[in-house]
C-alpha cells in the first residue's frame, strides 16, 4: 500500500536577529547557517565552537556518575582476583554494542569475562531471574548490565542474596526505587551530579571504560604495555548512539562525530563485513548506520538470538565474520518480509475500523503478528496517521507483548503509567515502550490508552507539523553553502537536517524518475536549479511553489552540480 500523503503545517523558527548577526560576525559564518544555529538554541561564540567543531576536552568528568567508583573499584578488584566478570546486555543495538564495547575493552586489559544476550522471546526484556542463575552457576561474581537493569530490584536482591556484585549501567527512566546493587550507573537517578543526561546506553558504558581506564593507568597497568587507546572503540559507541535515537547533541554528538570517522576507518573484521553487505562505501552517514547497519544487527535479536551481532563485532576472524555478515543480512531480509506483511495488516485494521481519525490514538493486536518485528511496524503506523501508536502481538496463552512509538507532544511512558492497571509490565521512555498485559484487559487498555490521549491532544494538534529553520535567498544557494550545511553533520535525533524555504519558485521542467520520483528544473528570481523529490510523483506543480528543501551537491559524470532535495511543496498562495 502507498503511504497516506498527511498535509503538513509549515512552521519557521523564531530566532533573534541579534543573535544570528553575533554568531555570523564571530564565527565567520553566512547568516544562514548562523539562522540555523541559532535555532538550535545556540547562542554564544563558544557554543557555535563546539557545535563546528567538536572536541573530547567537552566531554564531562565520568566520576560525576553516580555509582561510577564503587564499579572501578569492584571490577579491578575482580581483575587483581582473577575473578569471571559476565557482561549482561540486551537484544538490540544499544545493547549488543554495549555489550562488544565492554568485553573487547575487559580483554585488553587482561579482565576474564564473558557475556550473555537475553533471548527476546524466552527471556524477555531486561535482567532475568534464570539467567542470572545460569550465569552465577557458571562461575561469574560480578554481573555488569548494559542498557537494561534499572527497573530490575527483585533481580538485584537475587544476586545480592547469592553472594555476587551486580552493577548496573542503563540510561532508561527509573522507578521511585532505585535496585540495590553493588553500583548503579545511570544519569537519570536522583542525585546523580552528571551534567548530560541524553546518553544512550553505550555512552554510559563508554564512560565507565574511561573510568577504568584511568584507574589502571593509577595502578601502573600500563607500565609494561601499551596504554589502550579509546577512540578504538569509538566504531562501537557511534552504532549504539546513532540507533538508539538519542539526540545527537552535546557528548552524543561528540560520540557520533568521532565515532563515524572510527566506522568509515574501523580495522575490526566484523564492522568491514556488516558494512559490505549493507553496501555502505565510503564516508558512513547518521543515516547508513541507522537504515543500513543497524536493522541487520539489529535484525538477528528481532527474529531469534541477538548472540550473532556480538560475535560478529567481536570476532578477528575474517572468514567468520564473513558467514555471520552474510546470516545477518538473510535475517534482515526476512524481518522486512514479516515487517511488510504486519504492516498492510495493521493499515487494513484501521482504516477498516472506520474510528480513524477520529481516535487519537491507535492500539492494535494480533496472534499472527512476530513480536520482535511489532515495534518497527508502531513506529510506521505513528508515522503514516500521526497517532501514538501501540501494537501488540499475543500468544496463545492469552498473554501479549508489544512495542509502541510516540508523536511529538505525547509522553507515552507516562501516559502507559496512567493505564498501569490494565498492564502487567511495561517500561521505556517518553518515545518508545514496551508493554506487556493479558489479552482480557486489551479492549480496557485500548480505551483508557485513548482517554489519555485525548486529553492531552486538541483536534488540531494531531497534524504534523514541519518546523522550518531558515529562508534561502536564491542568490545564497552556491557551493559554500552546501559545504557550510554540513558542517552541521551528523544530523539526527536532536540535530535534524535543516529544513530551507525557498519561496516563489515556478517548474519549468517535470518527469518522472523511477517508480514514484520527481526530477525538476525550477527557476526563480532569474536563478535555475535541478530538483528531485523522492516518493512524491503525484504531487501538482501548476503555478508559483514555496519549497522546502535542502541544497546539495549530485556528481554525475566526474562533475558536481547543486541540486535542491525538496522535502515537501505547496502552492505559493497558501
Amino acid at each position: 500500500m502507498g503511504p497516506t500523503r498527511m498535509r503538513k503545517i509549515w512552521r519557521c523558527k523564531e530566532v533573534d536577529a541579534a543573535v544570528v548577526e553575533a554568531l555570523s560576525l564571530s564565527l565567520g559564518i553566512g547568516s544562514a547557517i548562523a539562522c540555523l544555529l541559532a535555532g538550535r538554541g545556540i547562542s554564544s561564540r563558544e557554543e557555535g565552537q563546539l557545535f563546528l567543531a567538536p572536541s573530547f576536552s567537552a566531554m564531562p568528568d565520568p566520576g560525576l556518575l553516580a555509582g561510577m567508583d564503587s564499579a572501578v573499584q569492584r571490577i579491578l578488584k575482580a581483575r587483581t582476583n582473577g575473578e569471571t566478570v559476565c557482561v549482561y546486555g540486551d537484544y538490540d543495538v544499544d545493547g549488543i554494542s554495549s555489550t562488544a564495547l565492554l568485553i573487547s575493552f575487559f580483554r585488553r586489559v587482561g579482565l576474564a569475562c564473558r557475556y550473555f544476550i537475553p533471548n527476546r522471546f524466552d527471556d524477555g526484556y531486561g535482567l532475568n531471574r534464570e539467567s542470572l542463575a545460569l550465569i552465577i552457576a557458571s562461575g561469574a561474581t560480578v554481573i555488569i548490565s548494559v542498557d537494561c537493569g534499572i527497573t530490575s530490584s527483585d533481580e538485584a536482591d537475587f544476586c545480592q542474596g547469592q553472594g555476587v556484585d551486580l552493577i548496573i549501567t542503563d540510561h532508561h527512566s527509573p522507578k521511585e526505587t532505585i535496585p540495590h546493587a553493588c553500583a548503579v550507573i545511570n544519569p537519570h537517578q536522583p542525585g546523580c551530579r552528571y551534567p548530560f543526561k541524553l546518553l544512550a546506553g553505550v555512552g554510559v558504558a563508554f564512560n565507565m571504560l574511561i573510568a577504568l581506564r584511568s584507574a589502571l593507568r593509577q595502578q601502573g597497568a600500563f607500565q609494561k604495555c601499551t596504554e589502550p587507546d579509546l577512540r578504538e572503540w569509538l566504531d562501537l559507541v557511534a552504532l549504539g548512539t546513532i540507533a538508539d535515537v538519542v539526540p545527537l547533541v552535546g557528548q552524543n554528538r561528540i560520540y557520533s562525530s568521532f565515532g563515524l570517522k572510527q566506522l568509515d576507518a574501523s580495522l575490526r573484521p566484523g564492522v568491514t563485513a556488516l558494512k559490505r553487505v549493507a553496501g555502505v562505501k565510503g564516508a558512513v552517514s547518521c543515516g547508513q548506520v541507522g537504515f543500513r547497519l543497524a536493522p541487520r544487527l539489529n535484525a538477528a535479536g528481532r527474529m531469534e538470538s541477538a548472540v550473532p551481532g556480538v560475535d560478529l563485532l567481536l570476532s578477528s576472524n575474517v572468514a567468520e565474520c564473513t558467514v555471520i555478515a552474510d546470516d545477518l543480512d538473510a535475517a534482515n531480509a526476512e524481518r522486512q518480509s514479516v515487517e511488510r506483511a504486519i504492516l498492510d495488516e495493521a493499515i487494513a485494521a484501521v482504516e477498516a475500523a472506520g474510528d480513524y481519525p477520529a481516535r487519537r490514538s491507535i492500539v492494535l493486536a494480533s496472534p499472527a503478528w512476530h513480536q520482535g518485528v511489532v515495534g518497527i511496524v508502531a513506529s510506521r503506523i505513528a508515522e503514516r496517521y500521526y497517532r501514538p501508536t501501540i501494537l501488540i502481538a499475543l500468544n496463545e496463552d492469552g498473554s501479549g507483548k508489544g512495542s509502541g512509538r510516540s508523536i511529538p507532544g505525547f509522553h507515552l511512558l507516562d501516559a502507559l503509567s496512567a493505564c498501569s492497571e490494565h498492564l502487567d509490565r511495561f517500561g521505556g521512555h517518553r518515545h518508545a515502550v514496551g508493554v506487556a498485559l493479558s489479552a482480557s484487559n486489551l479492549s480496557e487498555f485500548s480505551a483508557a490508552f485513548e482517554r489519555e490521549a485525548a486529553r492531552v491532544f486538541a483536534d488540531n494538534e494531531l497534524i504534523p507539523t514541519l518546523e522550518i529553520d531558515a529562508e534561502l535567498n536564491p542568490a545564497d544557494i552556491t557551493v559554500t553553502l552546501v559545504n557550510d550545511l554540513k558542517r552541521l553533520e551528523p544530523f539526527g535525533a536532536g540535530n535534524p537536517e535543516p529544513n530551507l524555504l525557498l519561496r516563489g519558485v515556478t517548474v519549468v521542467d517535470r518527469r518522472t524518475v523511477g517508480e514514484d520520483h520527481l526530477k525538476l528544473r525550477v527557476t526563480v528570481a532569474g536563478y535555475s536549479f535541478s530538483a528531485i523529490a523522492f516518493r512524491q510523483a503525484d504531487r501538482p506543480t501548476d503555478g508559483l511553489l514555496d519549497l522546502v528543501c535542502i541544497p546539495e551537491l549530485n556528481s554525475w559524470n566526474n562533475s558536481s552540480t547543486i541540486q535542491l532535495r525538496i522535502k515537501d511543496m505547496r502552492s505559493a498562495e497558501e
